[in-house]
């Protein structure tokens, strides 16, 4: 009779959970070694709290990285509507918003971390708190797993599922970078991802907390290399909200090449230039009482106002209306429809959604997410150097990497 493979997973995130449980459905023994208190730390800070656990548009086109064609196999052999399957089997009832986000009926993170932790002590899963993985070796066909403390586990196949570097508070700090070089893997140049900006300029916190619909975008080399739509809100240090964290992997990968970037936001997107030049030259037309600053009431946000008439070279904001020429209408035009900042950083790990970067791809084989350079030895999730748009990308990815890793690690 074959033996059973006892497999080692560090990491009990969503990719170490979801790897715990495949593996452990296909009759092997199975250990979580998590660092922290209790596992699935990162899961209840998903979805700002809500856990957008899938999106059902993601596809290939949908993940970055180095080499993100090696996501493929991994999203076709469990897709979305997998991932909808598995959870609705343990007890969520899904519920898919805009843009194909799906989320649980309750609107609660805790409870995809509920059924994944019943789901792992009905399987029978041995989970261990508190263990920090310090060094993984192979001797006789054998992993030897170290922790911290100095305590030994041993196993036939590991897992590695220790996550990247965002939010290292839910325990993410790279640990398992260390661990796979060792063991003869490279890493890419990690960094930020789905993170806020940080731009040139001093008047930030005068319209911190305002916030626009509107369109941004990164410019670099006086051209568009990535856009988006939607909520903006201005901080103290620069700019956040969705477009922005969606376009921020773009400004991050330039940054760290030492290279110049830019934003635009068009705060007026909604309208061609012909529309707003009709609707400024009447609201400042000969003859208006009314100050220039005044005469954008209604128009836009109010503590916009003379943030904006500034950066259009107005010093006189109090003027009256009537004096304002044509050519100071297409400055102010120039920038509720192309206002450009220096993007002088992002926002650390802490802010940031997810890591770019990570284990190279090109030493996992991508249809089983096992070494090429250690029999026995998978990897998933987001300490691979892949990584997704924001709005559910980056879980499917870890569900689906995980899924492939526990299933051949059964094996």
């Amino acid at each position: 009779m074959k033996r059973k493979k006892h497999v080692m997973v560090t990491g009990g995130g969503a990719a170490g959970m979801m790897a715990a449980i495949s593996a452990r459905r296909l009759g092997a023994d199975v250990t979580i070694l998590e660092r922290n208190s209790r596992v699935g730390k990162k899961i209840l800070a998903t979805g700002n709290g809500r856990c957008n656990f899938t999106n059902i548009k993601a596809d290939i086109t949908c993940y970055n990285g180095k080499n993100p064609k090696f996501a493929y196999s991994a999203l076709a052999n469990f897709t979305p509507d997998d991932t909808i399957k598995f959870f609705k089997r343990l007890g969520i009832q899904p519920k898919v918003e805009d843009l194909g986000k799906a989320f649980p009926m309750s609107d609660q993170a805790s409870s995809v971390l509920d059924v994944l932790l019943y789901e792992l002590n009905d399987l029978g899963v041995n989970i261990v708190c508190d263990a920090l993985v310090k060094d993984i070796r192979k001797e006789n066909n054998e992993f030897i797993l170290e922790l911290e403390n100095g305590k030994l586990y041993q196993g036939d196949r590991v897992i590695i599922t220790t996550g990247g570097k965002a939010m290292p508070a839910s325990g993410s700090d790279g640990s398992g970078y260390a661990l796979a070089i060792k063991l003869g893997h490279s890493i890419t140049d990690v960094f930020p991802a789905l993170v806020q900006l940080m731009l040139e300029g001093s008047f930030f916190k005068r319209i911190d907390g305002v916030k626009f619909v509107g369109t941004a975008e990164i410019i670099h080399h006086n051209k568009s290399v990535a856009k988006d739509r939607g909520d903006i809100l201005f901080a103290n240090y620069g700019v956040s909200g969705p477009p922005i964290l969606q376009i921020s992997r773009t400004a991050g990968e330039l940054l760290k090449a030492g290279q110049e970037t830019y934003l635009k936001l068009t705060i007026m997107d909604m309208m061609s230039p012909q529309e707003l030049r009709k609707i400024i030259s009447q609201r400042f037309k000969p003859g208006s009482s009314k100050p220039i600053d005044f005469s954008l009431v209604g128009l836009i946000n109010k503590r916009l106002i003379p943030v904006v008439l500034m950066a259009a070279g107005f010093n006189n904001i109090k003027g009256p209306a009537a004096n304002m020429s044509a050519q100071e209408q297409e400055r102010l035009i120039d920038i509720l429809t192309d206002w450009r900042f220096k993007i002088k950083g992002t926002k650390s790990w802490p802010s940031a959604q997810v890591t770019a970067g990570g284990i190279d791809t090109k030493g996992i084989d991508e249809n089983t997410m096992q070494s090429k350079f250690v029999p026995g030895l998978f990897l998933a999730g987001e300490v691979i150097d892949i990584d997704g748009r924001c709005g559910g990308f980056n879980l499917q990815w870890a569900w689906s990497s995980g899924f492939i890793a526990g299933q051949n690690a059964a094996l």
